[in-house]
């Protein structure tokens, strides 16, 4: 067995030095609530003092697919002239079905295309997920056109292209070929084909 200089075993000292700090400190559990609060409210205040970030300016992709969805959506939203909205709106609810083929290859219509997650807003149209329902939700649901929602993607859509595609395009609405694609109005529509070639 081990002995410290004095002759005591070493186990029986160390007995002796780990009572001391088992001893409970005058206001202990209490004092230690306080403190974890105390750093809870001074954090809670920082943060609230740092203003968000500029979101990046909207930019027109006129690349091949696959297209993003732009993480700062509010310039997006701002470009197609729509006004932002809670996350929370879901009034006048409508969904579209959105197919777009390129090449005859099927283009993903991507998740929070409208949905700016860092500043809790969105455009009243968005889609949730990449099943390429587009959901109108909100106020300004009526003014939504096809074209806009190409604008808030952040797709070059002009009625002659999608994104580098120029060599013809076609837009099917409920059935019928449209004549004026980006003025589509998708609260007036149930089912969107567009077909591109490059």
């Amino acid at each position: 067995m081990y002995q410290r200089t004095n002759g005591s075993p070493l186990a029986v000292a160390m007995a002796m030095s780990s009572s001391f700090y088992s001893r409970p400190v005058p206001g202990g559990q209490c004092s230690a609530y306080a403190a974890r609060a105390a750093l809870l409210i001074v954090l809670l205040i920082l943060t609230g003092c740092v203003p968000q970030a500029t979101p990046a300016p909207a930019a027109e992709r006129t690349t091949p697919p696959p297209w993003g969805a732009p993480r700062d959506a509010l310039s997006y939203i701002d470009a197609a002239g729509l006004e932002p909205q809670p996350l929370s709106s879901n009034e006048n609810s409508h969904v579209v079905s959105l197919r777009i083929t390129l090449d005859s290859v099927p283009v993903e219509v991507p998740a929070y295309v409208g949905i700016d997650r860092v500043r809790a807003v969105q455009a009243p149209m968005h889609t949730h997920d990449t099943s390429g329902k587009v959901w109108l939700e909100g106020r300004e649901t009526e003014a939504v056109t096809l074209g806009k929602f190409f604008t808030v993607w952040g797709v070059r859509f002009d009625g002659r292209c999608l994104g580098s595609a120029c060599k013809a395009l076609m837009v099917t609405v409920d059935g019928k070929v449209s004549s004026a694609p980006t003025k589509v109005r998708l609260a007036e529509s149930h089912t969107i084909d567009i077909k591109a070639s490059s």
